[in-house]
């Protein structure tokens, strides 16, 4: 199955919010390496390099610093919209079989 392009952009707003591999797959809830390899994809598929890497750090490229600058915004309105879905989730639907 292909991934979905909308997690890997919230899996890059991780890395490059906490600067960090492990920080952003621990708050994901996947691999470093999972993660790693996704980014690298991501990269690939966009043809742009979004994040410089070294063996102890990771930083967003210029590239990835303007991603995320859109990408943020954009990203807490979707987790608003799907936290609203709560409120619809208690009241019953449907016809009443009374």
């Amino acid at each position: 199955m292909p991934r979905q392009p909308l997690n890997d952009l919230a899996a890059f707003a991780a890395v490059a919010r906490t600067r960090s591999f492990t920080a952003a797959a621990a708050e994901l809830g996947v691999s470093p390496s999972a993660l790693s390899h996704a980014m690298r994809g991501l990269e690939t598929r966009f043809g742009v390099r979004l994040l410089a890497r070294s063996t102890r750090s990771v930083a967003p490229t210029a590239a990835g610093a303007a991603l995320l600058e859109r990408l943020g915004p954009a990203l807490a309105e979707i987790d608003a919209g799907l936290d609203g879905l709560a409120a619809w989730r208690d009241d019953p639907e449907g016809r009443s079989t009374v």
